[in-house]
């Protein structure tokens, strides 16, 4: 048997029945790791201390006879976005290099307090500015399809391992597609909620209006898993929602049947790939065989998207970063005469070239002068776009739907060094995540098949806001369908 393809529920029927111990596991991911991450490169840290600990601890619960935490003994990885105590936490940056977090992220604090072990700090693009994992400033990580093709980015890392059995689930961050878009392109289940559904406390700010924390998982019921520890409000962060959070599992395997679907023509244009588009096809006639109906729909605005994005995630970006001067915490350049040289000599070797790229534009675009014609313009196009996603799910609309579905990405994972030269394309890779994060609905990329060359490709899903129940009971009808295998 091998313990690194197990899923949740079948790992916890091996602890319970003591064919296996949670130390036996966590050993055989880490032996696995040693075995795949050389050339991978999914993790940039471990925490081998840490995740025996709690694997013995787990191990002592069963010997007792008490009752298991929802995520007994499951391996997990982490993005290294997200801080983790007394462990690394770069955001994939030179300039946070040796900075180990004094506390944990609360959704790192719910995930162990349910029983999961941390085995390690993930790979990602630095600050997770970045759509293919080759922006870290370390390494990229490898695509496990095919080692010279990309993972997706920002939470390449967190994809890769899942994919390739480093973890049975992992956590990223998605602030423009950075969970869905590498699920696409790595084959595994990616789910990004409603914005405020999981805490933010302790995620390393990218765009504070944009991200999110979300799981990542072989299967859509070990994303809910996940999901149904992690999500719930949090007093330590003010934009969690104080909303309830239901029983995802016992909703999961309720029927989809006579469940609206659309389809907004405007994900389905130029420049999607054909391989792609016959996936998608045939990922929706299998939702019509399930007993959706599906109709054609529009979101009038969506050509608009990617520029509304990259206005306004660079503009958070600047502030966000301007914190890294060299005085506070972080690395500091040494033998600059003044505090401006200082300062220069700090952020110039500390961040990377992606990272400048897009503070550069944000103080730009917030600067006197263009404020109002970039970044005010950019929300009010932001609110066009949020107006387009409730009409298509407002029942008042006559019109409405339950659900929206569209590919993930408009390409199977592309080559690594493809896009680099060209910011304009590697930005468009994340042409149909955007939208999710902007007007912040829950979002899921499931795989829907692979291509010729055997790449995987993703459908993803949206619902309306705070709807994720019907959003996975859809991504599990259609895994159990057989969808991922189209």
């Amino acid at each position: 048997m091998d313990l690194t393809t197990l899923t949740i529920a079948g790992l916890h029927a091996q602890l319970r029945a003591r064919a296996v111990t949670a130390r036996q596991v966590v050993e055989k991911h880490f032996e696995r790791i040693q075995e795949r991450n050389p050339k991978l490169k999914a993790y940039l840290t471990l925490s081998p201390e840490r995740a025996l600990a709690q694997a013995e601890a787990i191990d002592r619960r069963i010997q007792a006879g008490d009752p298991l935490p929802p995520l007994a003994g499951v391996p997990m990885a982490i993005k290294d976005v997200i801080v983790t105590r007394g462990v690394p936490s770069t955001a994939g940056s030179r300039i946070l290099e040796n900075y180990r977090p004094p506390y944990d992220a609360t959704a790192v604090t719910r995930l162990e307090q349910a029983g999961a072990v941390i085995l390690g700090k993930t790979n990602c693009d630095e600050f997770a500015m970045g759509s293919s994992t080759e922006n870290s400033a370390y390494f990229p990580t490898c695509n496990p399809h095919d080692l010279a093709r990309v993972p997706g980015g920002s939470s390449g890392g967190s994809a890769a391992a899942v994919a390739d059995g480093l973890a049975v689930a992992a956590l990223g961050s998605d602030t423009g597609g950075s969970i869905r878009q590498p699920a696409g392109f790595c084959g595994v289940a990616g789910l990004m909620g409603t914005y405020g559904r999981v805490s933010r406390y302790g995620l390393i700010a990218f765009a504070s209006s944009l991200d999110h924390i979300g799981p990542l998982a072989r299967t859509v019921r070990d994303v809910v898993a996940v999901l149904q520890v992690i999500a719930g409000r949090d007093p330590l962060d003010s934009t969690s929602a104080d909303v309830s959070v239901p029983d995802y599992l016992a909703a999961l395997d309720k029927p989809v049947k006579g469940l609206r679907l659309g389809v907004p023509k405007e994900y389905f244009g130029a420049g999607l790939d054909p391989e792609v588009r016959t996936k998608l096809e045939k990922g929706i006639e299998r939702f019509r065989k399930l007993g959706c109906e599906v109709r054609e729909l529009s979101l009038p605005h969506t050509d608009y998207a990617i520029a509304c994005y990259y206005i306004i995630a660079t503009a958070e970006a600047s502030s966000n970063l301007a914190r890294y001067d060299g005085v506070r915490y972080a690395f500091r350049a040494p033998g600059a005469a003044t505090l401006e040289g200082m300062y220069q000599a700090t952020r110039g070797r500390g961040f990377g070239a992606e990272v400048k790229r897009r503070i550069m534009l944000g103080t730009y675009a917030l600067s006197a002068g263009y404020y109002e014609a970039y970044y005010l313009k950019a929300q009010k196009v932001r609110t066009l776009l949020y107006q387009d996603f409730v009409r298509a799910f407002s029942p008042d609309s006559g019109e409405h739907v339950d659900a929206l579905v569209t590919p993930t990405s408009p390409t199977p994972a592309f080559k690594l060094g493809e896009k680099t030269a060209d910011p304009l394309q590697m930005y468009l890779a994340d042409i149909y995540t955007v939208t999710g994060d902007l007007v912040g609905v829950p979002g899921i990329s499931v795989p829907c098949g692979k291509s010729k060359a055997g790449l995987p490709i993703g459908l993803q899903l949206f619902t309306r806001h705070f709807d994720e129940a019907r959003l996975l009971q859809l991504a599990h009808a259609f895994e159990q369908s057989g969808g991922f295998t189209l």
